[in-house]
């Protein structure tokens, strides 16, 4: 890659041409659970290659605003647009267009979600064969190719309950990148790992990160947030309430709710 391709691949602008456009784009998002407002009014937007942290006290919509992306929370208001597809709130979307949409996004849960009568090597092979109609031969081949890369291709034929916790949540990784996604969204994806094999997956997230996948990660690894995202933003109470370069927010926040915050997670 160019000098001018990485700053391309950031959204900075080079000297062939303009910024490139945002991969990712939030207008108003907003999301409420009966009379209780979850997002409220959200405005982003995530370049192409750009890694986000999202950090912030329990129950400031972190969670939720991911599961908005991909519209495993329909939003209540507002758009999303991910690449050229672009969904409103106010409007049903079609089956298509979702289908459409997930495809671009991949992610990556708390749970690892795998299916624990199926072998590794199937956990990961079965959606592109039924989401991509890629052969079984294909998807096979993908899978191993993807298991290697996050150093699990001698437990393909193992069974997920086999494996630790930090191997299970690298199999959800490859899982997720099997179907070629524009971006990746991870939900918190260390928190149910003690922190020796939580940092196995971080590995595979700052290999990600340097091969220039465009992420979103909402975590609690401030250390993740500071020094491998190039972005972080800070959500409390359904909206952001600061945004900016990483270790800029990180060692030299602006805003005193954010400040506090940070407080506390470094007296822990």
């Amino acid at each position: 890659m160019t000098e001018d391709d990485a700053l391309a691949a950031k959204g900075a602008p080079s000297e062939k041409g303009q910024a490139r456009k945002p991969l990712i784009k939030l207008d108003k998002l907003s999301k409420h659970y009966g009379n209780h407002t979850v997002l409220d009014g959200i405005d982003l937007e995530v370049m192409p290659g750009e890694v986000l942290a999202i950090i912030g006290p329990s129950g400031s919509g972190k969670s939720t605003l991911l599961r908005c992306i991909n519209y495993l929370e329909p939003p209540d208001g507002g758009h999303v647009t991910i690449g050229d597809i672009s969904l409103n709130a106010a409007a049903a979307a079609g089956r298509s267009e979702l289908s459409t949409l997930r495809r671009s996004v991949g992610m990556v849960f708390q749970s690892f979600n795998l299916f624990p009568h199926m072998t590794v090597l199937r956990n990961v092979s079965l959606a592109q064969e039924r989401a991509l109609g890629r052969s079984r031969k294909n998807a096979d081949e993908r899978s191993m190719q993807l298991l290697s890369r996050v150093g699990l291709a001698d437990k393909a034929e193992q069974f997920p309950g086999r494996c630790s916790g930090g191997q299970q949540q690298r199999i959800a990784i490859a899982r997720a990148l099997a179907l070629d996604p524009d971006v990746m969204l991870f939900d918190e994806p260390t928190s149910a790992l003690d922190p020796e094999l939580g940092l196995e997956v971080l590995a595979v997230m700052r290999e990600l990160a340097e091969t220039g996948m465009t992420m979103i990660v909402v975590t609690h690894e401030m250390s993740f947030a500071e020094n491998v995202s190039d972005t972080v933003m800070i959500m409390a109470d359904g909206k952001i309430i600061e945004k900016g370069p990483s270790q800029d927010v990180m060692r030299n926040p602006q805003q005193e709710r954010t400040k506090r915050f940070l407080r506390a997670v470094h007296d822990r």
